[in-house]
């Protein structure tokens, strides 16, 4: 059994409200509490989160994930999740294909239960469906491994950034790292594969957040930082001068600090309240 969960849209991929009149889940005991679903046994059951379609469906994903915690408020269901990063994104026109074996019902007319919102309970083995008719190839790059699957540390930080010289910055994202309850990894204190580039890559791939120094110009902090991009990190870069923030990513918001004592000690402070808001979302 899973969750299908349709909102007009499309899903924020963290927090959504669903109004507790769109969630059909019959009147069977094991469904209800009382006169509310039994969100804690819905919470048990894998979640596809699609959007209503529009127009052919083209261009629309759903996505697979979990629901991680349910509070009703008003006329609504705060729904917290999560998608699952080992199943890609499904295009919606594949899942609506999928809908016979996933027991989802297409009436030939009216709208269908991709048109509308709503939250419902369907009765089919959503992974053994996903598994038998559909499948997409995992890309894997080349020149290093990506972990399959991912684990991320929700406490670790990490720092891509030049070493030489930058003691004290690299001081300064510790403490703010501390300051939030995390811990920070750098390249240069790790050792766990023959490769450096294998350890770079784990560090950003098995980091919550992904600081990036720009300062300088440094070829391996930009092509770090394309990394920590591709792989959907929370990165934050900062830089001494605006100058060494190329085209490309100058439209992305960074933090500006000066190499000096007090400049560093701005950068600690802004770095920690950066951090705590990404905190509060991941």
């Amino acid at each position: 059994m899973f969750n299908l969960l349709v909102m007009a849209g499309g899903w924020n991929g963290r927090r959504d409200d669903v109004p507790l009149g769109r969630i059909y889940v019959g009147q069977e005991p094991d469904w209800k509490t009382g006169d509310l679903p039994n969100f804690d046994r819905m919470r048990t059951l894998p979640a596809i989160f699609a959007p209503e379609k529009r127009g052919d469906g083209d261009g629309q994903f759903a996505r697979v994930g979990e629901i991680t915690n349910t509070r009703v408020q008003g006329g609504s269901v705060v729904v917290e999740y999560r998608y699952d990063p080992d199943i890609p994104p499904i295009p919606l026109n594949d899942l609506i294909a999928l809908a016979p074996a996933l027991g989802i019902h297409i009436p030939q007319r009216g709208f269908g239960p991709f048109e509308h919102s709503h939250w419902a309970i369907k009765d089919a083995d959503l992974f053994r469906v996903l598994m038998a008719e559909w499948s997409k190839p995992v890309r894997q790059p080349t020149v290093f491994q990506l972990e399959i699957p991912q684990h991320v540390n929700p406490d670790l930080l990490s720092a891509m950034m030049p070493f030489a010289g930058f003691d004290t910055v690299w001081g300064a994202i510790q403490r703010a790292s501390i300051a939030n309850g995390m811990h920070s990894g750098r390249a240069d204190n790790r050792w766990d594969h023959p490769a450096i580039i294998q350890d770079v890559v784990a560090l950003i791939d098995q980091a919550a957040i992904v600081v990036c120094d720009c300062t300088g110009k440094n070829a391996n902090v930009f092509y770090e930082m394309g990394i920590a991009h591709a792989l959907g990190k929370e990165v934050v870069i900062i830089t001494q001068n605006p100058a060494d923030i190329p085209f490309d990513i100058a439209h992305l918001r960074h933090i500006r600090y000066l190499g000096n004592d007090q400049g560093v000690q701005q950068l600690e402070a802004e770095l920690t309240a950066r951090i705590r808001t990404l905190r509060e979302t991941i």
